[in-house]
């Protein structure tokens, strides 16, 4: 296993990596909408807190070799379930490769930091 580190993604918030990968298998950690210079959550609003998760998550893919055409499976976090059809607009702008990963999208009770988006995601390296 090795593990994947992105300067262009925000360190992680506890003792985990951002990505680890093996084999060609790249299973990223969750991303929250930190920026990544400043470690600070962005927007409250739900758009741009998805739209800073994805690019977070692009950058740790990237470090990895890989983009977002690779990711076949993905989980979203939600705080809020209400906010599944802002957040599914914005990821639907990112996903446009076919076949689309699988996908699960969970409300939970809270997220690291205040965050009302989460995704993680699984790809291979091609």
């Amino acid at each position: 296993m090795k593990e994947v580190r992105a300067a262009a993604a925000p360190a992680p918030v506890g003792p985990y990596s951002q990505a680890v990968e093996h084999a060609g298998w790249i299973f990223a950690s969750g991303q929250i909408p930190l920026h990544p210079d400043s470690g600070a959550l962005v927007a409250d609003d739900v758009e741009e807190q998805t739209r800073q998760v994805l690019a977070n998550l692009r950058a740790v893919l990237a470090a990895a070799g890989a983009e977002l055409a690779d990711v076949v499976r993905t989980t979203i976090y939600l705080t809020d379930l209400a906010h599944f059809g802002r957040v599914n607009s914005v990821y639907a702008e990112h996903f446009t490769s076919e076949p689309q990963p699988a996908r699960a999208t969970v409300q939970v009770a809270a997220l690291p930091l205040g965050a009302a988006v989460e995704i993680d995601a699984i790809a291979v390296r091609r």
